[in-house]
């Protein structure tokens, strides 16, 4: 059994992607040009934004997306304290400075009731990361943010396609930024990003700036880089988008058996999120004594995950901060008892079975 098929993707839409590679070939346009601009309406127009910027990867969607909506060296940005570091490493690349803040059980997100405490004259943005396929709760942080003249950036590698009050993740803020690491529910065969938005001079800024800071060619507006789409990666994202939706269906059809196979068990606590709220990037359990769990569970031949180990507070990338255990309890505690059981829109329900039947084994053991 595999945590996740990474080759079930390609093996289902071989003839497609095998078409794509073959036309980006023989086009002899290999940096962005119609490729990467084919795929930037699709995305938008999924996501349901005017703009969508290739770029290339999540870290530079992040940093780039931060910069594009003004945030300046020596800023402050609230960002939740259990994310996956990339949404701190990007506050920090900037030069702006991360302020954590708790999540909520529910979303596994920012607890929209704790940011206004965080708010200083220093700050001027919130990042905000829809975790594990869950959206956050977006209408109070705009509110918040409306108030108090915000930006708000949307972390949306983990949730795409996910759908709150109507709207797609990624046209909730003001800007998102997207993550198509081949591991997402949707991932390029390599390294890609974006960015979407409704606002021209963001979707503009940042196409300048991850071209050398340039719209033509030898004309250089501002010190821009050089963190451009793999217009071939650009070329197999627009073969997938079209799949997604579906993808993401046989992920909740995953984690329906999940919720029907685990609610029994007094040591599991389930997510919380309502199983069409969530895209389900990842399925994750709550269970004391996680580390002798996965290593039994291993013993059995289930692999699982831990998203994430150690919160970016307790990091030695960000010992200079001088946080220490106990900052903030429910990210280490979320550190501590989260296990991510196999999840993907190519799981067999014969290993989804498997997976419940050793589980209930390991812990009635």
């Amino acid at each position: 059994m595999q945590f996740l098929d990474m080759k079930a993707p390609y093996l289902e839409l071989k003839d497609e992607l095998d078409a794509a590679y073959q036309r980006f070939m023989n086009s002899g346009w290999y940096v962005l040009g119609p490729e990467a601009e084919n795929f930037e309406k699709i995305w938008a127009d999924f996501c349901g934004t005017k703009y969508c910027v290739g770029v290339s990867n999540g870290l530079d969607a992040l940093c780039l997306g931060l910069e594009a909506g003004g945030v300046k060296p020596g800023d402050e940005v609230i960002v939740q304290s259990n994310t996956y570091i990339a949404t701190w490493l990007a506050i920090s690349q900037v030069g702006a400075v991360p302020v954590p803040v708790e999540p909520s059980w529910k979303t596994f997100s920012i607890d929209p009731d704790r940011i206004e405490a965080a708010i200083t004259p220093k700050t001027t943005a919130i990042a905000v990361v829809h975790l594990y396929g869950t959206p956050a709760d977006m209408d109070p942080i705009m509110k918040i943010a409306e108030k108090h003249h915000l930006f708000v950036l949307e972390d949306n590698a983990q949730s795409q396609g996910a759908i709150y009050h109507g709207k797609r993740t990624g046209h909730l803020g003001h800007a998102a930024a997207f993550s198509f690491y081949p591991a997402k529910n949707i991932g390029a065969f390599g390294e890609a990003g974006g960015v979407t938005t409704d606002d021209s001079e963001i979707a503009d800024r940042i196409k300048v700036l991850r071209n050398y800071g340039s719209r033509v060619k030898y004309h250089n507006e501002v010190k821009g880089y050089n963190r451009r789409i793999d217009a071939l990666q650009a070329a197999f994202l627009a073969v997938k988008t079209p799949h997604l939706d579906d993808w993401n269906a046989r992920r909740r059809q995953v984690a329906k058996l999940y919720f029907e196979g685990l609610s029994d068990i007094p040591q599991i606590i389930l997510p919380q999120s309502k199983l069409g709220d969530s895209v389900w990037h990842q399925f994750i359990i709550r269970v004391k004594n996680r580390d002798a769990v996965q290593q039994k569970l291993k013993e059995l031949g289930i692999p699982t995950m831990i998203h994430y180990p150690i919160p970016p507070h307790l990091s030695e990338a960000y010992a200079d901060m001088g946080f220490k255990r106990g900052d903030f309890p429910i990210a280490e505690e979320m550190a501590d008892t989260f296990l991510s059981l196999p999840i993907g829109p190519h799981m067999p329900e014969s290993d989804v079975q498997r997976v419940i039947v050793s589980l209930r084994q390991v812990l009635n053991s």
